[in-house]
């Protein structure tokens, strides 16, 4: 455990070395949360989205965009990177097992992603008079399955992914569909009843539905939770039999 925790604090220090991940899984989500707020009516009660503001409904977005560039493209880019570099063979031979580096990677992110948590809300409690998660403990879960299924994702296409690029070209591939899917350029509430069942049965359409519903006070559907856990399982289990340590 020790020997985790040195792994993993070296990894954020790694993270933070590279500025342009950094911005965009922490910093950016933040800003364009800031960005939206500020354009007229964005604030304001919408009967299209049932008398709720839209910004109350991208808190949750934004957060899924954090998570997505965290475990969709940060994770996978990293863990192949290493497996190309030789650095997980080299592990291999040390009491520090390769499947260290993978937990201290999973760790790193959510540690980010906890954070962008705190950051966002904050910005949107303060900047917008944005509600606080009404009901905390659907909230978290939501979060908490979000986050593994996008792991599990992610360690997938690190598993399959041949060199670094390919892992960042094959997590900007899926990142940007199912950013759509969460409502990022079309707000779930007023998609077409089509796209909005199409998207129930993505991770990130459950997760923003499930974090929405949890902020607004109900517990997640269970539908959302089923779909974010089996994506754990399935990916979970993908991973785990096709990674490659070198």
């Amino acid at each position: 455990m020790k020997g985790l925790a040195k792994l993993t604090l070296n990894e954020m220090k790694l993270f933070g070395r590279d500025p342009v991940t950094a911005f965009f899984a922490i910093a950016f989500p933040t800003l364009l949360l800031v960005i939206l707020g500020r354009i007229p009516g964005f604030s304001e009660a919408n009967p299209l989205l049932g008398g709720r503001r839209a910004i109350d409904l991208y808190v949750p977005i934004m957060l899924a965009f954090a998570m997505g560039m965290l475990g969709l493209q940060s994770l996978p880019l990293s863990l192949a990177t290493y497996r190309e570099n030789g650095i997980l063979r080299r592990l291999a031979v040390t009491p520090l097992r390769p499947i260290k580096l993978i937990e201290a990677q999973m760790q790193m992110n959510l540690l980010m992603g906890l954070g962008a948590i705190v950051v966002m809300l904050a910005v949107g409690r303060i900047g917008f008079h944005v509600s606080l998660p009404r009901q905390l403990v659907g909230f978290v879960l939501a979060f908490m399955l979000m986050a593994a299924a996008l792991f599990a994702i992610g360690l997938t296409i690190a598993a399959i992914a041949p060199s670094g690029k390919a892992a960042s070209a094959g997590g900007t591939f899926l990142f940007f569909p199912l950013m759509f899917f969460a409502g990022l350029w079309i707000p779930r509430a007023v998609m077409p009843a089509t796209l909005r069942q199409i998207g129930d049965f993505t991770p990130l359409g459950a997760g923003v539905q499930a974090l929405q519903d949890a902020a607004a006070g109900m517990w997640p559907h269970p539908l959302h939770l089923i779909v974010l856990a089996a994506y754990v399982l399935v990916f979970g289990a993908v991973a785990s039999v096709v990674f490659r340590w070198e």
